[in-house]
């Protein structure tokens, strides 16, 4: 605790952000600081302990080093600080774990006439997103400020805009959208699209130019909301200059490198450039689920990606399910041709380890390389090592294999999450009543989902055998009144 704080006083007066480490160089806590010195200072000042909750004490127990990022202003801490804790996930960020996210702005340029909208997230749903914004308020203002300048339509239901946004285009254009052609509407959205990525050089200065004309009448009211805009605007530009910087912050990824030492550290015949990995998801046994994720060349493949649920094992049993899914995933590739691995991952430790090499032993192909990766202390499993391999945090192997396990993990649990969010929609259809076993299955095999059983008509829902047009007319009128997420 003295070095640490010694090494505090060493840190510069100025903004930044800080990664706190346990003696297993995890990443336990990320904050951020107006002034390094003094933020990370105060955690290795004794008098300061009796003011500490449990939580800070368990985490100031808990550090064993810590690093830090100087930035130039709090903005950019703000950004830097949201990114690390997305990228690394520490324990002890319970404030985030609400999973708050910063505001993003998103156009789909599919709609019939596009219109601007705030989302906290970024799917794949083919829109444009800009963001994310550390000021919610910034981001507003010159929105509503691209509103009245270019004529866009700003956080409409749906995509097709109301009656009365035709007729006055939001109130602030003098030409409707009823009198527009689309092609003259996309344009104006393409402005405002470069004016959200902080080409707004010329946006500012007409702005400031029509702030100081309106203190020069007197226009004070008018005046401090145009200031607010050109402060709102002068934020988004600084906003992307930041988000570059964060990204400049990111490590940069030598594959090479990394293939080569796990190579060499795990004594493999040859570079492991095709590497596959595998995770259990369920809970308390329900609904057991497992994944294999695919990287080619230290990248994620995606097109060999697998979801599968478990067959044959009931209760939680990794080692079992373990054993199902590398059976099955590699029974496959046999029977189709295709190339097994340079080496295959399984999260855990021997016994997950074990599991996999006697699926593999009944294929026949008990010579491919398998390691498995215990997370608590980061340890590899090798079966010709009699101890597990415990490599340094800064290891370039390690980093791959942790990706890959991770990516694993993420893939796994996504799944898991949608057959629950499915069993629950699913279990409505348990509240309707005179609807047996046999009638409830032929309605999911024959729509696949409550949602689409939802949009079905009385007639679509009358033609499944053992429903008639009584059961649908109430089945629907049932369904009808129900809310699912």
């Amino acid at each position: 605790m003295t070095s640490l704080k010694a090494k505090a006083l060493e840190l510069p007066n100025k903004p930044g952000v800080y990664l706190m480490r346990d003696r297993l160089g995890r990443v336990i806590y990320v904050g951020k600081a107006l002034s390094l010195r003094k933020r990370v200072g105060q955690y290795f000042q004794p008098s300061r302990t009796m003011r500490w909750d449990p939580k800070t004490v368990a985490l100031i127990e808990s550090i064993a080093d810590f690093e830090t990022f100087t930035v130039k202003s709090d903005a950019e801490a703000i950004l830097l600080e949201g990114k690390l804790i997305k990228e690394f996930k520490p324990h002890y960020n319970i404030i985030f774990k609400d999973d708050k996210r910063f505001l993003l702005v998103k156009v789909n340029l599919n709609e019939s006439y596009p219109q601007f909208k705030f989302a906290r997230l970024k799917k794949d749903d083919g829109a444009r997103y800009f963001g994310p914004f550390a000021h919610a308020t910034a981001v507003k203002l010159a929105l509503q400020w691209a509103r009245k300048k270019y004529g866009v339509l700003i956080q409409g239901k749906g995509g097709a805009p109301r009656p009365k946004d035709m007729k006055y285009s939001n109130y602030l254009v003098p030409v409707p959208l009823a009198g527009m052609p689309r092609e003259e509407y996309l344009r104006r959205v393409e402005l405002a699209c470069a004016f959200l990525e902080g080409a707004n050089k010329d946006a500012q200065e007409q702005i400031e130019a029509q702030m100081r004309e309106a203190a020069k009448l007197r226009q004070f009211e008018k005046a401090a909301e145009l200031r607010d805009v050109l402060a709102s605007l002068r934020d988004i530009a600084r906003a992307a200059r930041e988000r570059k910087f964060a990204r400049d912050l990111s490590p940069k990824i030598d594959r090479n490198a990394e293939m080569a030492e796990l190579q060499r550290v795990l004594n493999l015949p040859t570079s492991p450039s095709h590497i596959e990995g595998f995770d259990i998801s369920n809970i308390s046994g329900t609904l057991s689920v497992a994944s294999t994720v695919c990287f080619r060349d230290g990248k994620p493949h995606k097109a060999h990606y697998r979801h599968y649920r478990i067959r044959t094992v009931s209760g939680s049993d990794d080692f079992a399910s373990i054993a199902e899914v590398v059976g099955r995933r590699y029974r496959r590739v046999l029977d189709e041709g295709g190339a097994v691995p340079d080496l295959v991952m399984v999260d855990g430790g021997t016994g997950q380890l074990n599991a996999a090499l006697a699926a593999l032993t009944r294929l026949g192909i008990s010579e491919l390389p398998v390691i498995g990766l215990a997370k608590q202390f980061e340890e590899i499993y090798q079966a010709q090592r009699t101890e597990p391999l415990r490599l340094e945090r800064a290891s370039p192997a390690l980093h791959l294999i942790q990706r890959l396990r991770d990516e694993a993990h993420r893939f796994a649990n996504a799944y898991h999450q949608k057959l629950r969010k499915r069993r629950i929609q699913e279990s409505l259809l348990d509240e309707f009543t005179g609807l047996g076993e046999q009638k409830k299955l032929a309605l999911l095999q024959r729509f696949g989902s409550i949602q689409r059983l939802r949009q079905a008509s009385v007639e679509e829902i009358a033609s499944v055998p053992g429903i008639g047009a009584k059961t649908a007319v109430a089945l629907r009128a049932f369904l009808g009144g129900q809310q699912t997420e």
